[in-house]
């Protein structure tokens, strides 16, 4: 039971340093609340269980071709612009009102888009997970392989409560003022992380 707890902490740990999903969570939950930016993180693991699911199969290599990196890179730096962009041109329109189910649905895609299109992304599970599922494999069976692989994806879905229930909860002790300065921060933020993807898929059409 110890060695399940360790995995779900491992998920805890892969999730928690800040990226763009984070700032996405907390710049969706000061703007719209708790469901939206929970929405954000759970695409944000569907495309994590995309990547795991192609690191256990071994499929993932073809991911990590140069094509495909530049092509992740240029993506990434799209999805990340424009929403960076969408935060700021909406960081003054912040208000209380009950977003539609659209929007909710556009929140689980931006997420999933974000993750999904990120070259680290497929860098760290095949690192992170790769080496897990390597070392796993040689003491445990398909079944226990499966269980520890439940208990990372248990502890990134733990972050993604905590993100969305800290946004949603500061937004509510929050004046206007503050949540569209940390909302056109967020939005920067995003920006800046998209400007990277696309230095780095500009260094790859360059250089490589």
């Amino acid at each position: 039971m110890s060695i399940f707890f360790s995995y779900i902490f491992l998920g805890l740990s892969l999730a928690a340093p800040i990226g763009p999903i984070n700032a996405a969570q907390l710049n969706k939950g000061l703007r719209s609340g708790f469901w939206h930016s929970w929405l954000v993180g759970l695409g944000a693991m569907i495309a994590d269980m995309v990547y795991m699911l192609l690191v256990y199969f071994g499929v993932v290599h073809f991911l990590s071709t140069p094509f495909m990196q530049t092509f992740l890179w240029l993506f990434g730096c799209f999805v990340l612009c424009y929403t960076g962009i969408e935060s700021l041109m909406g960081a003054g329109k912040i208000t209380n009102a009950r977003d539609d189910d659209e929007s909710l649905v556009k929140s689980f895609f931006s997420g999933f888009l974000m993750s999904l299109s990120n070259p680290l992304t497929i860098l760290f599970w095949l690192g992170i997970y790769g080496s897990v599922l390597a070392k796993t494999a040689k003491t445990a069976g398909p079944e226990e392989l499966v269980l520890y692989s439940c208990a990372i994806m248990l502890g990134v879905v733990l972050w993604d409560i905590t993100m969305a229930s800290m946004a949603s909860t500061f937004r509510k002790y929050l004046t206007a003022r503050l949540l569209t300065l940390i909302s056109i921060l967020s939005g920067l933020s995003l920006i800046g992380f998209g400007l990277y993807f696309g230095l780095e898929a500009c260094k790859m059409l360059l250089f490589r």
